[in-house]
C-alpha cells in the first residue's frame, strides 16, 4: 500500500510539472509570436474621423502598425506615376457667410479665421469662392451696378463693388493676412437686370449688345478686388448657366458662353494685362458636352484655363471625359451642398467618396463645398434662394458648430496644400482612396472605409508599409 501511495503521488507532481511547464511555454510563445499592435510603433501620422462623431480628425495611436503578411486588399501607392498639381480645397464665402463671421466679437472672429485659414494653427483652406455681386446665400439681390428700369450704363461708369464693404471685403482682408498664398475664385449669379433680355434677377439671358459692356463689368471687378489687395485667381463667366430658378440667376448656353469669350471678355482681358484665369461651365456633370463644344474652337483656349463643375446630377468620371477630350486644359470642382439639417454619416461617406477621393482621382485641381457658414435656420438666403443649405459651420453670435462639410474638407485642406500632385495608387469599391506627394515631400493618403462593416487593408509604400483597421463608414488620412 505505502508503494503504490508513492508512486500516485510522484505520478501527481510530475503531472504538475509537466502542466506549468506547458503554460509557461505557451506564454513565452504567445508573446513573441503575436505582439499586440498597440505596442507596435509607426512613425506614419494617422487622422480619424468616424460617422459616430467620436473621432473628427482625431490623431490616432492604435489600429496602425508595421505591415504584416495578409491577404487583405493593398493600397499600392507609387511616386513615379504623377498627375494634376492641386490648387487647394475649401468652400464658398457667400456674403451671409462673411456677415455672420463679421458679427462676431473681434477675439471669436479672429480665432474661428485662424482655425479655417492658418496653415500652422487650422486646417489650411487654401481656396476660397466668392460671388461677383450677390448670390442666392446673401440677405439681399444686388450687382454692382444697379439701375432704374428704363437706364443703361454701357461704359460701366457706376460700376461700384461698396456693397461688398460691410462684410465679404473686411473678412477677405482678414483671410489673406492669416494665409496670403489663398487662391480666389469669383463667379457672378447674373449680371446686372438691366442688361438682360427680361429685366430680372431672376433668369433670362445677356442681351447681345451687352456682351462689350459685361466684359467690362469683370474687368472692373477685378481691379476693384486688386485695389482692395485681394487677388482674383480665377473667374467662371456664370454660375449654373443652365439654371434660370434662383435668385439671382442666368441663362447661358455654349453657343453664348463662347461667343462673350472669344470675342469680347477674352480679348479684353489681354488688352487691360488682366492674368486672372477664366473657366468654362460651372454646373453640372451630366453636360460634359457643354465645355467641350466651347473647347474644341481652338481660337477660344487661348483665353481658357478649363472648365468647372458641380455634382447635382451626372457621375464624377465625367471630370475625366472632359479631360480627355482636351488634356491641355484643366478640370475643377467648385461646388457641393449639404443639405440641411445634414446627415453626418451619409455626409461624410458621399462627400470624401465622390469629391475628396472621386474628383480629385479625376483630374480635379480643386475641390470646394458650398457654403462656408449659416445659422441656425440656414440664413441669410434671397427670396428664392436655397432655404436648405447648410453652412460647414453654424454660426449663432460667437458660438460655431462643425458640421460635416468642415471635416470633409479638413480631411485634406490641412495634410494636401497647394502644390501637391496626385499620386498613383490603386483603389476599390468598398477602400476608395487617393495618394498625394506633397512640396515637403510628404506622403499623404486619404481613404474611406464605405463599407458597412469594419475592414483591415494595407498601405504599402516605399517609406513605411502599414496594416491598419478602419471602423464602418470612417475616414482616414496617413501622412508619412
Amino acid at each position: 500500500m505505502k508503494i503504490i501511495k508513492k508512486t500516485e503521488i510522484m505520478i501527481k507532481l510530475f503531472t504538475l510539472f509537466m502542466v506549468v511547464v506547458t503554460l509557461a511555454s505557451c506564454e513565452d510563445a504567445t508573446l513573441k509570436t503575436y505582439p499586440p499592435p498597440e505596442i507596435e510603433q509607426v512613425s506614419a501620422s494617422f487622422y480619424l474621423t468616424t460617422p459616430d462623431k467620436l473621432n473628427l480628425l482625431t490623431k490616432q495611436e492604435s489600429n496602425i502598425f508595421p505591415i504584416r503578411n495578409n491577404t487583405d486588399f493593398t493600397i499600392n501607392v507609387s511616386e513615379n506615376e504623377t498627375y494634376q498639381s492641386m490648387d487647394g480645397f475649401g468652400f464658398t464665402l457667400t456674403g451671409g457667410s462673411a456677415m455672420h463671421i463679421n458679427a462676431m466679437s473681434s477675439s471669436a472672429k479672429n480665432e474661428l479665421l485662424q482655425e479655417l485659414f492658418s496653415v500652422e494653427n487650422g486646417i489650411g483652406v487654401s481656396y476660397l469662392r466668392i460671388s461677383i455681386g450677390a448670390s442666392d446665400l446673401d440677405s439681399n439681390v444686388f450687382s454692382y451696378n444697379d439701375l432704374p428700369p428704363g437706364q443703361t450704363d454701357t461704359n460701366q461708369t457706376n460700376f461700384s463693388i461698396s456693397a461688398d464693404n460691410s462684410n465679404l471685403i473686411p473678412v477677405l482682408k482678414d483671410i489673406v493676412a492669416i494665409n496670403p498664398s489663398i487662391k480666389i475664385l469669383a463667379t457672378p449669379w447674373s449680371a446686372p437686370s438691366w442688361m438682360k433680355t427680361n429685366g430680372s434677377s431672376i433668369g433670362g439671358k445677356l442681351q447681345n449688345q451687352y456682351y462689350t459692356s459685361y466684359a467690362t463689368y469683370f474687368v472692373k471687378y477685378i481691379e476693384a478686388m486688386q485695389n482692395e489687395g485681394i487677388a482674383i485667381e480665377a473667374i467662371t463667366v456664370q454660375n449654373e448657366p443652365e439654371n434660370p430658378y434662383n435668385n439671382p440667376s442666368m441663362l447661358m448656353e455654349a453657343n453664348e458662353q463662347k461667343d462673350f469669350i472669344s470675342n469680347h471678355l477674352g480679348p479684353l482681358f489681354i488688352t487691360e494685362g488682366i492674368t486672372t484665369k477664366i473657366i468654362l461651365f460651372d454646373h453640372n456633370l451630366d453636360n460634359p458636352n457643354y465645355p467641350i463644344s466651347i473647347l474644341n474652337d481652338n481660337n477660344i483656349k487661348q483665353y481658357v484655363s478649363g472648365s468647372a463643375f458641380h455634382l447635382y446630377a451626372g457621375t464624377i468620371d465625367n471630370m475625366s471625359f472632359v479631360k480627355n477630350a482636351h488634356p491641355d486644359k484643366d478640370v475643377y470642382f467648385t461646388e457641393q451642398w449639404v443639405q440641411a439639417p445634414g446627415d453626418f454619416p451619409a455626409d461624410i461617406r458621399w462627400h470624401v467618396r465622390e469629391l475628396i477621393i472621386g474628383a480629385s482621382r479625376n483630374w480635379s485641381k480643386t475641390i470646394l463645398e458650398w457654403n462656408l457658414a449659416a445659422d441656425p435656420e440656414n440664413k441669410p438666403f434671397t427670396n428664392g434662394g436655397c432655404t436648405e443649405c447648410l453652412g460647414a459651420l453654424t454660426i449663432d453670435g460667437n458660438n460655431v458648430t462643425k458640421n460635416s462639410a468642415f471635416y470633409i474638407i479638413a480631411h485634406a485642406s490641412k495634410y494636401v496644400p497647394q502644390g501637391s500632385i496626385r499620386i498613383k495608387s490603386n483603389t476599390s469599391l468598398e477602400l476608395p482612396n487617393v495618394a498625394f506627394l506633397t512640396p515637403e515631400d510628404k506622403i499623404v493618403v486619404i481613404v474611406l472605409n464605405n463599407t458597412d462593416i469594419q475592414k483591415s487593408f494595407n498601405i504599402n509604400v516605399t517609406q513605411e508599409p502599414i496594416s491598419m483597421t478602419l471602423s464602418a463608414g470612417s475616414v482616414a488620412t496617413l501622412v508619412w
